[in-house]
């Protein structure tokens, strides 16, 4: 199998949530800024819609990519599988990638990796092209979290804490705005995703009316290590983008750091005092990280 597309490792500061069935809110999602989108055929569908919102989504995922949207589809999950009529549907020109519910272990990721690549055959796609990002809602997918993440279609992780959702449930946790009850959880998340390779996502913040509050929860979780949150409104969009982004300041900051450090290797000194803070080589890779990220590359154009 071939190694996922570049497209796929990009960081996703925002990830949308959009019930299946709602043909009018599909149609308008590619114009709320966010990074990518997730197409949900689980939790938000009504069981009786879920056929035709299986339909919907598979003819709208071509449109939404060629308007330069990022694209993801959450699939159904029996008790056992992931829904293979809908990874069937939706494996097609444009996809991105699978997000994945409520997996058990890394053997569900597998029989996942192995059903889309039959979809992929079936439907004359090149192997290895479409991503699996798993959310991690069940304890012992929790404690298994850098298996999972290892799988070579796995581009994401995301830990999320939804106040009285599946990962509460699992854990027998409260959810709190401090976010004390799944600290642990989401440092597992983050170190898990990074050893791997793959990108950490947070989330979710439900109460979609209060922005300053998300805001504080993004920052804070941007603070732990994670490179975006799955959101479930359009006006939360924004406020994540921003609290993911590096602030002009600290553009300015690790600019000057880095111009600091070359001008002083320059003259064959390894470190340097900056803005009163010693700073040596590793500290520039980190200022060369931020600014690669605030000019949208990976540091490796």
């Amino acid at each position: 199998m071939t190694p996922l597309p570049r497209s796929a490792t990009r960081p996703v500061r925002s990830f949308l949530f959009v019930p299946g069935h709602r043909e009018s809110w599909i149609d308008r999602v590619a114009s709320c800024g966010a990074d990518a989108v997730i197409l949900d055929l689980e939790d938000s569908v009504p069981a009786d819609h879920k056929a035709a919102a299986r339909a919907l989504v598979a003819g709208k995922i071509a449109g939404l990519a060629s308007a330069g949207q990022r694209v993801y589809v959450r699939i159904n999950r029996s008790p056992a599988l992931y829904d293979f009529e809908d990874i069937l549907a939706v494996t097609r020109e444009g996809l991105e990638g699978l997000v994945l519910s409520k997996p058990g272990g890394p053997e569900d990721i597998q029989i996942a990796a192995a059903l889309l690549s039959e979809a992929e055959m079936r439907n004359g796609l090149s192997l290895g092209r479409i991503a699996l990002t798993p959310t991690l809602e069940t304890a012992r997918s929790m404690q298994l979290a850098y298996e999972i993440a290892l799988n070579p279609r796995v581009n994401a992780i995301c830990g999320a804490s939804a106040k009285n959702g599946d990962s509460a449930r699992a854990l027998g946790i409260e959810w709190s705005q401090e976010g004390s009850e799944t600290l642990y959880m989401w440092q597992r998340t983050v170190m898990a995703a990074r050893a791997a390779g793959k990108m950490p996502i947070g989330g979710l913040w439900q109460d979609v009316h209060d922005l300053e509050g998300l805001e504080r929860y993004a920052r804070r979780n941007r603070a732990h290590g994670f490179v975006g949150e799955m959101i479930l409104h359009p006006s939360n969009v924004a406020v994540v983008n921003r609290a993911y982004t590096p602030t002009p300041e600290e553009i300015r900051y690790f600019k000057g750091m880095i111009e600091a450090y070359e001008a002083a290797a320059a003259q064959g000194i390894g470190a340097v005092i900056y803005d009163g803070d010693h700073i040596d080589l590793a500290h520039v890779q980190t200022a060369r990280a931020v600014v690669a990220l605030a000019e949208g590359t990976d540091g490796e154009d």
